[in-house]
């Protein structure tokens, strides 16, 4: 009798979430976007949104991709009019991704759309949806979990944890990321503390 270990090293693959022409397209656009853009100046980023679009991307104006981002499935990315997203931030976009008009998303920030079932003993994948609201700012390093909304022009501190949905015009930080306060340049928005109480 085989032991529990055993049995599970010897279960059949878990098959792909991906078919094989998704595959086959997160290989080809990895290998040219190292060789068409990786190397690319800022000035250049015209080019790069070109080749998102090739791949794509729903690109709407012209918002600033930095040649060291990482973005894993372009199809599922949406980037609006001058958003940034800034060196080696990373959106993991094995859900859809979208960035609104004039958004930041700083060096090395990481918006993740993907998670497992940890319920499952095959940890299938599940995937939610992550919106960065018009002219919010994401920290350098801030992790930003699946299904999360971040409000437009909230602040979310360097490397805070986002777990939950961010109110606009308020500013979150920590591990995981709390509240701080409302920003004093906002537009007459309701104070999110006040709303649940």
């Amino acid at each position: 009798m085989l032991s529990e270990d055993q049995q599970r090293l010897d279960a059949p693959p878990i098959p792909s979430p991906w078919s094989w022409r998704e595959r086959v397209g997160m290989v080809l656009r990895e290998y040219l976007w190292y060789l068409l853009c990786a190397w690319t100046p800022k000035p250049l980023n015209r080019w790069r949104l070109f080749w998102l679009r090739v791949f794509g991307a729903r690109v709407f104006g012209t918002p600033f991709v930095h040649q060291r981002a990482r973005i894993q499935i372009p199809w599922h990315v949406t980037l609006h009019h001058r958003c940034c997203i800034g060196d080696r931030t990373n959106l993991y976009s094995l859900g859809e991704i979208e960035v609104g008009s004039g958004a930041v998303v700083a060096q090395e920030a990481y918006l993740c759309t993907g998670t497992h079932d940890f319920a499952d003993p095959g940890l299938e994948l599940i995937t939610s949806k992550v919106c960065i609201g018009r002219g919010a700012f994401i920290g350098a390093r801030a992790f930003v979990l699946p299904g999360v909304t971040i409000g437009e022009g909230a602040i979310i501190g360097a490397c805070a944890v986002v777990t939950a949905e961010v109110a606009p015009y308020t500013v979150y930080a920590g591990n995981p990321a709390r509240f701080l306060k409302r920003r004093e340049d906002t537009p007459n928005v309701p104070d999110p503390i006040q709303t649940v109480l």
